[in-house]
């Protein structure tokens, strides 16, 4: 099985290492950049690379777009052409709904596009940061649509179990988009608004502990990445702001009224959840 990566950055280049690790010889990468190219090919992340994805296209059972969300549609539209009859494409994108949308408008009938998205990305860029170890032991999901055959479904579950992944689940792309809002996007959203504070100063890190640090961790964002994330999902991700705000407000309240018992109320409320989960 000949398997195309399109985009050889952290995320491209560990499902190249890993892919590599798990058995598959015909892994081949396609970027831009001809110096991440000859990395992969040097660390033996990838059998070959190329920057023109017609090179190989038509000789890959499957491509796998470890792109940007903007940057689907185009290159499904650009190369459509080239693509093998039966060949499986699948991407590593954090949302869902609105990209399936737009790819199903131009992608062939003879083309089967699994969306999924592996539960492990990385603060880091470029190849330079590709570890698939980061993948053991993560959760990834699959997202069917109708268009979907169930062995190109297991096809991908496959390849993602392959390369460490312990759990792999199905869901629809509504319930994805409505709990990434909640479970990731929020998280980042707080973080970047803590870190932007006008509290922070140059006296901050003298007063801050781990949970400062745990939380400000994932503010060293790829802005141009996550706004296309972001407004891609906004209506989502709208809703999980504004049920956090009301959540905050009710915090808030507690301290404008010195109401002790409700104050407790919510953090036992908050641990008894946090438990259930972990």
């Amino acid at each position: 099985m000949n398997i195309a990566i399109i985009g050889l950055g952290v995320i491209g280049g560990s499902f190249a290492m890993g892919l590599q690790a798990a058995g598959y010889e015909n892994v081949f990468g396609v970027d831009i950049n001809e110096e991440s190219i000859e990395f992969a090919e040097k660390k033996g992340f990838i059998r070959k690379g190329v920057v023109d994805a017609q090179e190989i296209l038509p000789d890959m059972d499957v491509i796998l777009l470890s792109l940007y969300p903007s940057q689907i549609v185009p290159f499904v539209k650009q190369h459509k052409a080239l693509f093998k009859t039966g060949v499986v494409l699948t991407d590593v994108t954090g949302v869902k709904t609105e990209i399936i949308k737009q790819v199903t408008t131009v992608l062939p009938e003879t083309a089967d596009f699994v969306f999924a998205h592996p539960m492990r990305g990385s603060e880091k860029k470029g190849i330079i940061g590709a570890d698939y170890t980061r993948f053991i032991g993560a959760n990834a999901l699959i997202t069917p649509i109708p268009s979907n055959t169930e062995n190109n479904l297991q096809l991908i579950e496959k390849l993602y179990r392959g390369i460490g992944f312990k759990q792999v689940t199905r869901v629809s792309p509504k319930l994805h988009d409505e709990q990434i809002a909640y479970v990731s996007q929020l998280m980042h959203a707080l973080s970047v608004a803590v870190v932007n504070s006008s509290q922070a100063s140059e006296e901050t890190l003298t007063f801050a502990g781990n949970s400062f640090q745990e939380l400000t961790r994932i503010a060293d964002i790829n802005g141009e990445l996550w706004s296309e994330l972001f407004l891609n999902n906004r209506q989502a991700l709208l809703n999980s702001i504004n049920t956090f705000e009301t959540e905050l407000d009710k915090l808030k309240q507690t301290l404008a009224e010195d109401d002790e018992e409700s104050l407790k109320e919510i953090f036992s409320r908050a641990a008894t959840q946090r438990r259930k989960w972990y």
